[in-house]
C-alpha cells in the first residue's frame, strides 16, 4: 500500500541543517515490525508514524521509532510532526494535541512561510533524577576524554529523565566537547547502568553568542551514533539546570546549540518557569522546514 510521507529538517529554519525527520502519514494498518523496518529504510535518527487520535479532540496519535527501537516521546519528532500537520491543516497559528507514549502533548504551532513553521510544546512530565551516574573516570574514558575535562562550576555527571533517560556530562569547554569520540569498549560501563545508553554532553562555552549551552548527544544503543538536535534531552536538562545552577523566580528562555560538529547546526529552545527555587513548568520549541515529500510502499 502506498503511504504518503514527508521529510523535514527540525530545530532549524534552513534545509540541510538541524535534525532530519521522516513523517509517514496514513500509517493505519502498519504493525510495529513494519514500522521498525520502514524506519531503518529511511535511516534517519527518528521516523514518526501518524495514526488517528484515540480522543476526538486530539489531532493525531504518533508512534516514534529510531533505527533500533520505539520511543515513548521525543522532541524533534514532536516539533516536526506538529509543523507538518499544521501545514496540512492550512497553516496559520493553531494549537493541537498529539498523543504519544508518554501521554498527550499540547503544541502551539505557527506558520513562518509556505515551507517553514514553528512549534512549541509543554513538557508532559517534569524532569526527575533517574539514578546515580557512573564514576567520572569511566565516563571520560567512554567519551575519549581526560577526567580533568569532566565537570565545571557546580555541574557533575548526573542522570535525569523527562520521559527518556540520559546521562548528562558537563565538560569544560568547546575544545573538550569537540574531542568527544565514543569508545564502545567503555560505553556500557559508563552509560547503561540505569539510564539506557545515551550521553548528553554540554559546555557553557558556545559557538553562537546568543546560545546558553553547547551540547552533543550520543546514543549508540538506539542506533544513533550522534544526534544533531535532541529535544527530549533538553527537557531533562531543565531539571539538571535547576539543581546545579538554579534560575531566579520567573520565566526563562534559553537556546541550546547542537549539531555543529556534524555540519548540521541546530537551535533547541528551552523554556523554564521557576517558583521558590523549583521547576514548575517547561517547554521545548523550534522551527522546522519541509525538505521532501512522496510515497512509500508499506
Amino acid at each position: 500500500m502506498r503511504r504518503r510521507f514527508a521529510t523535514l529538517d527540525v530545530f532549524t529554519g534552513r534545509r540541510f541543517a538541524g535534525n532530519p525527520l521522516a513523517v509517514v502519514l496514513d500509517a493505519e494498518g502498519l504493525d510495529s515490525e513494519t514500522m521498525q523496518a520502514v524506519t531503518r529504510e529511511f535511516n534517519l535518527a527518528e521516523t514518526v508514524f501518524v495514526l488517528p487520535a484515540r480522543e476526538p479532540a486530539h489531532r493525531a496519535r504518533l508512534r516514534i521509532f529510531t533505527p533500533g527501537t520505539e520511543l515513548p516521546f521525543a522532541g524533534h519528532p514532536t516539533v516536526g510532526a506538529a509543523v507538518l500537520l499544521n501545514r496540512m491543516d492550512g497553516g496559520g497559528a493553531r494549537d493541537l494535541v498529539l498523543e504519544e507514549g508518554i501521554g498527550p502533548i499540547r503544541c502551539a504551532t505557527a506558520s513562518i512561510d509556505r515551507e517553514r513553521g514553528r512549534a512549541r510544546f509543554g513538557l508532559a512530565r517534569l524532569p526527575e533524577e533517574a539514578g546515580q551516574a557512573a564514576d567520572p573516570q569511566i565516563i571520560a574514558a567512554a567519551l575519549g576524554l581526560d577526567v580533568a575535562d569532566v565537570g565545571f562550576e557546580r555541574f557533575v555527571p548526573s542522570l535525569w529523565s523527562a520521559g527518556l533517560p540520559f546521562t548528562f556530562v558537563p565538560v569544560r569547554g568547546l575544545d573538550a566537547i569537540g574531542r568527544c569520540r565514543p569508545d564502545m569498549r567503555h560505553w556500557e560501563a559508563a552509560f547503561t547502568r540505569q539510564a539506557g545508553s545515551s550521553a548528553y554532553v554540554f559546555s557553557r562555552e558556545t559557538v553562537e553568542a546568543g546560545s546558553a549551552f553547547h551540547v552533543r548527544m550520543f546514543a549508540p544503543g538506539m542506533g544513533i551514533l550522534e544526534d544533531p538536535a535532541t529535544g527530549s534531552a533538553a527537557a531533562g536538562f531543565a531539571g539538571l539546570l535547576m539543581r546545579f545552577a538554579p534560575l531566579p523566580e520567573g520565566e526563562h528562555e534559553l537556546i541550546l546549540e547542537q549539531g555543529y560538529e556534524m555540519g548540521r547546526p541546530s537551535k533547541v529552545g528551552l523554556s523554564l518557569t521557576a517558583r521558590a527555587g523549583q521547576l514548575v513548568a517547561g517547554a521545548i520549541s523550534g522551527e522546522a522546514i519541509v525538505v521532501s515529500d512522496g510515497a512509500i510502499e508499506a
